[in-house]
């Protein structure tokens, strides 16, 4: 039986990393739930085991098969720099969900439903691999997109736009965004300590110069991470991440242009499959209280007509959305059953 440690337990995306697993073949594991500080004693439940989150220490990692550093919150990515090299020493696999680690030798940037179906990777697993970072659920859903558009047609240019939730930043900025909004109502100051600006009720394209939260840091790695998963084969992505005044769910307007005129038929069938659930009415928009609780991503495909052929498309636009704690956390999932499967034939220890 496998034991894995969950580093950042009480986090949101530690909370959504449980589920996950619960509902997937690791269930059955032994977990030991780990946090530095916030959600020491809580008591947890993960599959059909009951435990304590516990605080970390040195011997936390011994005997674990897998550690996940979650990276949902403020402050994570130290998390994972204190303690990523003792779950290594103790002989466990890391998979670092917060993206501290991309960039360290030999630890590579992973989407297996992007490796299945649109060879996708930024270097196979093998007998060094003692760390992953599953990649930003932005990065995976950009690239499942993009990625099956470019089967159609070459892609000549590609732009997104990316609404941001509170709940990338972690619970505290969700905290903020609600009191903001309760204190707007009350006609009373503002809480500014994670935003540094006005989000409820708002758009920003740049927080404030004191704000703990940063759009720039968010871009540099979901592009960081869509150019690793790509490997050059995916069309160059322009980028502009917006913070939004929601909770909870990235949505993303894209605009794309190809080489070549192909069927409006054409494009629906390269974009449906596996992952991606294609709306075809507008009645039914992708939205981020749609794309709650789902493992897919949400898209509705709106051509720009040109010319007296309408089902022959060369410009278009991508509505999407997609639950960003979700696809993070199913993604890390499947990290670790790939590397699970290759264990047996000794190629990951």
């Amino acid at each position: 039986m496998h034991k894995i440690v969950i580093a950042g337990a009480s986090t949101l995306l530690g909370k959504e990393l449980k589920d996950a697993l619960s509902e997937s073949p690791l269930a059955a594991a032994n977990f030991t739930l780990l946090d530095d500080d916030q959600g020491q004693g809580q008591l947890e439940q993960v599959g059909d085991e009951v435990t304590f989150v516990q605080a970390v220490e040195p011997d936390s990692f011994d005997g674990a098969d897998f550690t996940f550093f979650c990276g949902s919150g403020l402050g994570s990515e130290e998390l994972t720099r204190r303690h990523w090299q003792n779950a290594i020493r103790a002989g466990s696999t890391v998979l670092d969900l917060s993206g501290a680690l991309a960039g360290e030798p030999g630890v590579r940037v992973r989407a297996p439903w992007l490796e299945k179906g649109l060879g996708a990777s930024s270097g196979p697993a093998d007998l060094l691999t003692q760390a992953v970072v599953p990649a930003h659920p932005a990065a995976l859903a950009l690239g499942l997109l993009l990625g099956r558009v470019g089967q159609a047609a070459p892609v000549r240019t590609c732009a997104a736009t990316l609404l941001a939730p509170a709940s990338e930043f972690g619970r505290a900025a969700m905290d903020e965004l609600h009191q903001q909004t309760v204190n707007l109502l009350s006609f009373q100051s503002l809480p500014r300590a994670i935003y540094d600006a006005q989000t409820a009720y708002n758009l920003l394209c740049g927080l404030g110069e004191s704000a703990q939260a940063s759009l720039v840091r968010l871009e540099d790695r979901i592009r960081s991470d869509y150019a690793a998963l790509g490997g050059g084969r995916w069309p160059a992505l322009a980028l502009q991440t917006i913070a939004a005044p929601v909770f909870h769910g990235h949505t993303f307007s894209i605009a794309v242009e190809l080489d070549r005129a192909v069927e409006l038929s054409a494009l629906e069938e390269a974009l449906s499959g596996d992952h991606v659930d294609l709306v075809l009415e507008d009645t039914d928009s992708p939205s981020n209280l749609a794309a709650t609780g789902q493992n897919d991503v949400l898209v509705r495909l709106r051509p720009v007509v040109e010319g007296r052929n309408p089902t022959q498309v060369t410009r278009f636009w991508l509505w999407a959305a997609s639950d960003n704690l979700r696809l993070a956390a199913q993604n890390a999932v499947e990290c670790a059953l790939d590397l699970q499967r290759l264990r047996p034939q000794g190629l990951v220890q």
